[in-house]
């Protein structure tokens, strides 16, 4: 009857939603709205009517965290907006408070004092940048096109009206994540097997959280089984990985899955076992990327799911208009 209520049902199904798009320890904060059969609800199980009991919870959550997610993947990328409008007030606020000159306007002596050391040519070292060949963005690629990837890690991108700075490992890692997330809603993520089995010695609690789960972890790509009394032999990982570290990435996974309750089925945990897995197989950064394989990440950001944040909710991309980049330099 238009109560507000606190139920543990709608909560849960709302972390969930924003389970792998917020930063650990920050919330969403939302306004919902839940219309249902009045014969589908009991609203007698509070005093206050303050919580409410579902007929059916798993539907009502289902569509919930369904609904939400879907909504979220309509604006993944309006998050990198907000993300560079901070960006932009950082850069502000380290003029200290001085104002930019007006466009056009004459500097007085003292700013061309200031100035007059980078008058001197400038020795070139090791350059911090590798420059692409000039493209133009197409119109129907929002993410623009790559023309040079700084310090091995980021991506910089013409959009037209602006420009894009990209996260390079970050980008990847939702993208893994995602074709990982759908491989195993479909048949199962695809397992490469490893030319030499690897050997990995974990701490017995690790060990057995691992082994406990070794049937679930299989249908994630990832085969293992008992060697020894303290350790875990690895036959095959999951495909999308590639070249990876398997020590490090079995005894992360073991990390997770202590904190799993063991009645809890792994697929309701997916994300964060799953992101695990992501994290080791995405570009890390420092790597070198060739312009097409630029250009091919941004394409790929376009067609993925929540691209806008990494799988630990961190911003993939910063995104400044040209009307934000000439204010800082005094054009408006």
């Amino acid at each position: 009857n238009r109560r507000p209520v606190a139920d543990k049902l709608l909560q849960g199904a709302l972390r969930a939603a924003y389970n792998d798009l917020l930063v650990h320890g920050r919330h969403p904060i939302v306004v919902l709205y839940l219309s249902v059969p009045s014969s589908m609800v009991d609203v007698n199980v509070h005093p206050a009517k303050a919580e409410v009991r579902f007929a059916e919870p798993g539907s009502i959550r289902g569509l919930l965290v369904g609904g939400i997610k879907n909504i979220l993947a309509e604006h993944g990328h309006r998050t990198s907006r907000t993300v560079g409008l901070a960006a932009l007030g950082r850069f502000e606020s380290n003029l200290g408070g001085r104002p930019l000159p007006p466009a056009g306007a004459h500097h007085g002596t003292a700013l061309l004092e200031e100035t007059a050391v980078f008058q001197a040519p400038l020795a070139v070292s090791e350059p911090a940048a590798s420059i692409a060949p000039q493209t133009q963005p197409a119109p129907e690629f929002p993410l623009g096109a790559a023309v040079a990837q700084l310090h091995d890690t980021y991506i910089l991108a013409n959009t037209g009206d602006g420009f894009l700075l990209v996260d390079q490992h970050a980008a990847h890692e939702r993208i893994v994540y995602e074709k990982m997330k759908a491989e195993l809603s479909a048949k199962g993520v695809a397992s490469q097997a490893l030319l030499l089995p690897e050997v990995v010695e974990l701490a017995d609690q690790d060990r057995a959280a691992l082994l406990a789960r070794a049937g679930e972890l299989t249908e994630m790509g990832l085969e293992i089984e008992p060697f020894g009394d303290a350790a875990v032999l690895v036959r095959s990982q999951p495909a999308i990985l590639g070249t990876t570290d398997i020590k490090s990435l079995v005894a992360d996974l073991a990390s997770d899955l202590v904190e799993v309750e063991t009645g809890i089925a792994l697929k309701e945990r997916l994300e964060a076992v799953v992101s695990t897995m992501a994290c080791h197989g995405s570009i890390r950064a420092g790597r070198r990327l060739r312009h097409e394989e630029m250009n091919a990440l941004l394409r790929t950001m376009e067609a993925t799911p929540y691209s806008g944040q990494c799988n630990h909710g961190r911003p993939t991309y910063i995104q400044l208009k040209r009307a934000d980049i000439e204010s800082l330099f005094g054009r408006r």
